[in-house]
């Protein structure tokens, strides 16, 4: 844990300069394997936390499940996930996730989020590299009967859910993202 609070710090202070040029794609067959099968089963799990979660898939032409995210934080902060993006719910391509932020914080926590995209635009944006969340962007945790408060906001819908950690913030503004087709 350690180790990845100082990777996260360094990142957030623009000491790893190649975190936003990671190659998004898992090295392996068994790590391809491994994030699909872990995406997956984050979908699961919001669907069974909130029925009106699936609807919000359903609805969307596509969406990206980043299953761990890691994020830690001493004032300036850091986080990193892989994912995937799906279409039609099929896998389609992998994604990176990569967050920096500064201000009152402290902690470190493990989520899964998951953002749905409403239209093409905003899908091919995230798929060009052109698509980042604002300081002001928030999600809307995955718990009974909280997504169908979700609103899309320019194109999308973001959901998280919280698997461990305390950290005294916990927005997702700030963050960029990259992807890579299968």
């Amino acid at each position: 844990m350690i180790r990845l609070q100082t990777i996260l710090l360094a990142a957030a202070l623009g000491c790893v300069p190649a975190l936003n040029a990671c190659h998004t794609a898992p090295s392996s067959e068994k790590g391809k394997t491994e994030i699909v099968e872990k995406s997956d089963a984050a979908i699961e799990r919001a669907r069974s936390r909130d029925m009106n979660f699936k609807s919000a898939c359903h609805d969307a032409v596509a969406y990206a499940v980043f299953p761990k995210v890691s994020k830690g934080a001493v004032g300036v902060g850091g986080a990193y996930g892989k994912g995937v993006l799906y279409e039609d719910g099929r896998a389609v391509g992998y994604c990176d996730l990569s967050q920096a932020s500064v201000g009152a914080q402290l902690g470190g926590q493990t989520y899964t989020e998951i953002i749905c995209f409403q239209d093409r635009e905003a899908l091919n944006k995230f798929k060009q590299g052109k698509f980042a969340f604002d300081a002001q962007a928030s999600a809307v945790a995955v718990n009974a009967g909280a997504s169908k408060n979700a609103a899309y906001r320019e194109g999308v819908a973001v959901y998280t859910t919280n698997e461990e950690g305390l950290m005294a913030e916990a927005s997702i503004g700030g963050q960029k993202f990259t992807y890579e087709p299968l």
